[in-house]
């Protein structure tokens, strides 16, 4: 097992599956949240919190969230002191996201990211392993925003 990921969506969208196939076919444990579990529309604030603080936690390496736009659980998910999440509907952005932010929670959107973009986008996002030590005093602020 490579590690654990926390993925949660307030709908069942098929980003959200693709995602959770991926990532487990990579060899991730991963532990489903909201209506990956129910199979029907939950609260985008609580499934993004519960991801949130599991990942904080240390329950989990990164997490994954997904609702309709994306901005919901991304915007609920950053509520949570540690989290840093990053909506990414595209590879690029959550290469960004990784190596300029360490971004620990990545967001999509159910509508727009197709099954084959989520797998694109989480490869950015696996891929790349290292912060930019440009950004470390930004990160570092960001960080601190926290206490």
């Amino acid at each position: 097992m490579l590690g654990r990921v926390i993925v949660g969506a307030d709908d069942v969208y098929p980003a959200a599956q693709a995602a959770c196939d991926y990532l487990e076919a990579k060899g991730y444990e991963v532990v489903k949240i909201g209506s990956l579990v129910t199979g029907k529309v939950e609260p985008w604030v609580d499934v993004a919190v519960e991801v949130a603080r599991k990942v904080v936690d240390g329950e989990g390496d990164f997490g994954v969230v997904v609702c309709y736009t994306g901005t919901g659980v991304s915007m609920a998910a950053n509520k949570v002191k540690g989290a840093r999440a990053a909506l990414c509907n595209d590879a690029k952005t959550a290469e960004g996201a990784r190596k300029w932010n360490d971004a620990n929670i990545l967001a999509m959107s159910g509508r727009l990211v197709t099954p084959e973009v989520a797998r694109e986008i989480l490869d950015a996002w696996l891929s790349t392993k290292e912060v930019d030590p440009t950004e470390a005093e930004n990160i570092a602020k960001l960080k601190a925003l926290d206490k």
